[in-house]
C-alpha cells in the first residue's frame, strides 16, 4: 500500500513538473529582425529627434503590437516581445511596418516622413525579418501666390 501511495505521488510530481516545464517552453511571442533605410533617404532618418516606430498588425491591418527607438542608427535591430503587444493575445499571421518621422505621432503621415514594410506575413515567432524604409511622402510645398488672392476671386 505504502508502495502504491509512493508511486501516485511520484507520478503526480512528475505529471505537474512536465506541465510547468511544458508552459514555460511553449512558443512566446518574439518577433526579431532589422530596419534598413535606402541610401538616399538614410542622413533624414537618422536626423536628431527621430522616431521610429515598428507597427505590428494582424491580418486584418489593426495594429497589435508597437515598438518605438528614438534617435534611431540604421541599419538598427529590433526584437518585439508579449510585453509590446497591445492586445492580451494574438492569433494569426502579422505583417510589420516602420514609420521614420521627427513628430512622433503614429498613423499621421506628414510632409517628409519615412515609412516602408516588410514583406509578406510572419508568424508570431520569426527571426531575422527585414523591415524596409523605402518610402517618403511628398515635401511641402507652398501656395502658388501667382494666382491672387482665393477670398477676392470668390466675391467677384
Amino acid at each position: 500500500m505504502r508502495n502504491l501511495f509512493t508511486l501516485v505521488i511520484l507520478a503526480a510530481v512528475s505529471c505537474a513538473a512536465y506541465f510547468v516545464y511544458n508552459s514555460s517552453t511553449q512558443e512566446q511571442f518574439l518577433l526579431r529582425g532589422r530596419v534598413e533605410v535606402v541610401p538616399e533617404m538614410l542622413k533624414q532618418a537618422q536626423a536628431i529627434n527621430n522616431t521610429c516606430s515598428i507597427i505590428v498588425k494582424n491580418e486584418a491591418d489593426v495594429p497589435v503590437a508597437i515598438k518605438r527607438v528614438i534617435n534611431p542608427q540604421f541599419p538598427m535591430e529590433f526584437t518585439i516581445t508579449k510585453a509590446d503587444l497591445l492586445v492580451g493575445e494574438l492569433i494569426g499571421d502579422v505583417k510589420l511596418e516602420v514609420q521614420i518621422n521627427d513628430h512622433g505621432n503614429l498613423g499621421v503621415l506628414k510632409a517628409g516622413d519615412i515609412f516602408g514594410n516588410a514583406a509578406g506575413m510572419f508568424e508570431p515567432n520569426t527571426k531575422d525579418i527585414v523591415v524596409m524604409a523605402n518610402q517618403r511622402t511628398g515635401m511641402p510645398k507652398f501656395a502658388d501666390r501667382s494666382r491672387g488672392n482665393f477670398f477676392r476671386t470668390a466675391a467677384r
